[in-house]
């Protein structure tokens, strides 16, 4: 995939990829199905193709995590099988979460990259160095953005974003290499 060379520029100083989970990671929908004991019981679907794009960023040195407005055990078990070295739930403001979280690294807030969908992290995405709204996201959010998925999020959008760090990085040939491609 050809990326803007200001998209890839930006993209070349990152060392850690944040996310919202609605929207990003899952398609927006949540699923209520009953339980076993007959409560309801929350979930929701992510894409694979995600899922090994995440994989291939925590193989080359990146981390990543999710900043979610809503708390779901779906989420933790999705971040626990991508490695992401952050998870934080139940947070609709997430400026402190950021905030913490650039602490923790000892890294600038223009090394993340931010992806988002809706108004709750439109806020994020001006204070990263990229800025990355899905093709789904609110047009609001889309205006912000350094760079627009092609892709709704929970159907490839985030495996985009990796392919972008990892190309601005120079990394991508290496990814296609090992697959023979």
């Amino acid at each position: 995939m050809q990326f803007p060379q200001d998209a890839l520029a930006r993209a070349a100083k990152v060392k850690l990829l944040l996310m919202d989970v609605d929207g990003v990671l899952t398609d927006g929908k949540l699923y209520n199905l009953p339980g076993p004991g007959g409560d309801m019981v929350e979930t929701k679907a992510f894409s694979a193709q995600d899922g090994i794009g995440l994989r291939w960023l925590v193989w080359h040195g990146f981390k990543t995590g999710v900043i979610s407005g809503r708390v779901s055990p779906a989420t933790v078990e999705r971040a626990t099988q991508v490695e992401m070295a952050y998870i934080y739930q139940g947070h609709v403001e997430k400026v402190p979460i950021l905030e913490e979280i650039l602490q923790k690294e000892q890294i600038a807030a223009d090394q993340v990259c931010f992806v988002g969908d809706d108004l709750t992290d439109a806020i994020l995405m001006r204070r990263v160095g990229l800025g990355v709204a899905v093709a789904n996201a609110r047009p609001e959010v889309k205006q912000v953005a350094h760079y627009v998925t092609s892709s709704p999020g929970g159907e490839a959008a985030v495996r985009e974003v990796c392919e972008l760090l990892l190309s601005g990085h120079g990394l991508w040939q290496a990814v296609l290499d090992k697959y023979e491609i």
